[in-house]
């Protein structure tokens, strides 16, 4: 169902607010509201006496015509006309109601306005007075601008074009994503656009066909050509970028940059490069364009129901596109949205990166898990079954649709059974990689399960070796218990590591980061969501390092025998456990007092004269030896 809106008319005192608000709104027939009426009379006393009005004074008439705003649009449309000459009196008006809201701003030069108000009878408004009203004016960066030069019947229609007939989002792509995300967009009220290419003979008519086959779209405008499009949507314009990550991506921006404004935005939803991002980001800054780089989670479904969404950028601006992004995305235990300000530049593109990084952990280690169980003589029926007891300790989305995929039956036997195991991937565990090297942390098990991977790649090979070395995994003997804590274990250092590098990137790159926000809109929507995601809300509250919280460090220490038992078993059974193992392997590195490192740091200084610190040196100083 779509929303009523209120058109709030705003500029200085003489710029003819009441005179097009009272014209649109008897072309429109929707009730008018001239804010100066709502005025106490201590407020009319000031003016009256030619003294200005301060933030005090107005901040209850503002509340005043607030609540006005959201009383009238429960049963229409409206037109209010105030001065809202700072942003802060337009936060105040429009609270609660954004993305309802639609700013037209008069436009005049001081002397115009001044001479206008000379001409009108008993009008209070001295040039002083004026004056100060200008000093205040803060200009919108989200309104229609509209230069009172022109005549009211000019303007009024201007206004009718740009906020009746234009729509208030564009959606650029329609992919897959990018056709769930306008549907969500469409289903929630807002008025949108689409755009998609089209090639003669292959890929023709793709908006148009997508419009007519979705009722809730029914409002929505389809294009196939960019100028269009781009004209087709109110100022400031948001423009969401569903398009593959790379070339195109520019090449697309490339493409709109002719049609855009002073003011506009791009939101890139796709997989990008936090480093490319800033790069667009800056880039874009310089044609006066804002840029948004916003993660995307939750794939098909979770785009059309309600996605996790990580937005990075000016907070400024995606302050104009938080009622948009916040509207679409799935929501919390508490009802809020999954949707939160990440930070600025990259940060938005950084933490998406790093949660596909987790991701990939994540289903390595069920993939892991499943073929511990496999050997220990369980189908996948029965694979399914125990996973699916697990639940009650250990859900996530992962562990639901792996059960899902056990169970499914092609004919007689299991679908699973006759996948190729070659696993492929889109990048993301590739720069998440490279990011975690780059910034020196300890990131293993996304490194781990990528190269698990680029190993399962080498189908060829590894047939040719499984003949050559005839390495036959013997049987296990361990207790269904023992493989869920170890899977749990290596679950809490999987998250360890993710949120560390999250951490480190926020110090290097000077980004404000919230870890306990990203988990919280980690914990709908997405795919690496799981009630172990819920309870790192509180734990990140206390503490950006989760190992170092109690709550953690008990379940490690109640699993780590387990892990123990399940990880040397497998090793001495040759069965193949690379982020199990690594686990483990991390937090015996991680909890030792006194490591092997000194040993590195000699031989580097032997061959290298790197130096070294002594640790009965407390000056810091570095040393030198001539070993031989």
């Amino acid at each position: 169902m779509i929303s009523n809106n209120v058109i709030f008319i705003m500029g200085v005192s003489g710029c003819g607010k009441s005179t097009i608000g009272q014209l649109l709104a008897q072309k429109l027939n929707i009730p008018f509201f001239d804010g100066d009426d709502f005025h106490p009379q201590s407020n009319i006393d000031k003016m009256s006496h030619g003294i200005p009005l301060n933030d005090e004074d107005r901040y209850g008439w503002l509340l005043t015509l607030n609540k006005l705003a959201k009383k009238q649009i429960q049963k229409n449309n409206c037109i209010i006309v105030c001065s809202a000459l700072k942003k802060s009196y337009r936060d105040i008006l429009s609270e609660d109601v954004q993305r309802q809201v639609k700013w037209v701003y008069l436009v005049g030069t001081f002397n115009q306005i001044l001479e206008r108000i000379k001409k009108r009878e008993h009008h209070f408004m001295s040039s002083d007075l004026l004056q100060s009203q200008f000093d205040t004016l803060e200009e919108p960066k989200q309104a229609l601008e509209i230069n009172i030069g022109l005549k009211p019947e000019v303007i009024v229609e201007k206004i009718i074009k740009e906020i009746k007939m234009k729509s208030e989002f564009g959606l650029f792509g329609l992919g897959v994503m990018g056709r769930s995300l306008s549907r969500n967009l469409a289903q929630k009220g807002f008025k949108i656009s689409m755009y998609n290419r089209e090639v003669k003979g292959t890929e023709e008519g793709v908006a148009i066909r997508f419009k007519e086959a979705h009722k809730e779209l029914k409002s929505a405008q389809p294009f196939s050509e960019i100028k269009a499009f781009v004209n087709s949507l109110q100022t400031p314009r948001r423009i969401m970028l569903m398009v593959n990550a790379g070339m195109i991506t520019d090449m697309v921006i490339e493409d709109l940059i002719p049609f855009l404004s002073d003011g506009d935005i791009l939101i890139d939803g796709g997989n990008s490069n936090y480093l490319k991002t800033k790069e667009r980001y800056d880039y874009l800054k310089t044609k006066n364009i804002h840029f948004i780089g916003a993660g995307v989670s939750g794939g098909e479904e979770g785009a059309l129901k309600g996605p996790s969404i990580m937005p990075g950028g000016n907070k400024e601006t995606y302050n104009l596109i938080k009622p948009y992004l916040e509207s679409i995305a799935a929501k919390d235990a508490n009802g809020l949205p999954c949707c939160t300000y990440i930070g600025e530049e990259g940060s938005g593109h950084f933490v998406k990166m790093v949660h596909n990084g987790v991701e990939y952990v994540e289903m390595q280690l069920l993939a892991e898990v499943s073929t511990i169980l496999k050997l220990k003589g369980n189908n996948p029926n029965e694979i399914a079954d125990i996973l699916e007891s697990w639940k009650s300790k250990a859900d996530s989305y992962l562990l639901g649709i792996t059960i899902d995929v056990l169970r499914k039956k092609d004919g007689e036997d299991w679908l699973v059974n006759k996948i190729v195991d070659k696993a492929g991937n889109k990048g993301t565990g590739n720069w998440t990689t490279i990011a975690t090297a780059q910034l020196g942390v300890p990131s293993t098990l996304i490194a781990t399960a990528l190269f698990a991977r680029y190993t399962s790649f080498y189908k060829e090979e590894r047939l040719q070796s499984s003949e050559n070395f005839n390495i036959k995994p013997a049987s296990l003997n361990l207790e269904i218990i023992d493989i869920l804590n170890a899977y749990q274990f290596a679950r809490i250092i999987n998250h360890y590591q993710g949120l560390k590098l999250i951490s480190e990137a926020g110090r290097s790159y000077k980004w404000e980061l919230n870890l306990s926000e990203i988990a919280r809109i980690w914990t709908n929507g997405c795919i690496i969501k799981s009630d172990f995601m819920v309870d790192l809300i509180s734990v990140l509250k206390e503490n950006d390092n989760i190992l170092s919280h109690q709550f953690i460090i008990d379940l490690i220490q109640s699993f780590k025998p387990s892990i123990n038992k399940v990880v040397a078993q497998c090793v001495l059974s040759e069965l193949a456990i690379p982020c199990l193992s690594e686990s483990v392997n991390f937090l015996n590195a991680y909890t030792t007092a006194n490591s092997s490192a000194n040993i590195i740091q000699a031989q580097r200084d032997y061959f290298g004269a790197h130096t070294y610190q002594r640790i009965d040196d407390d000056s810091g100083k570095f040393h030198h030896t001539n070993w031989k």
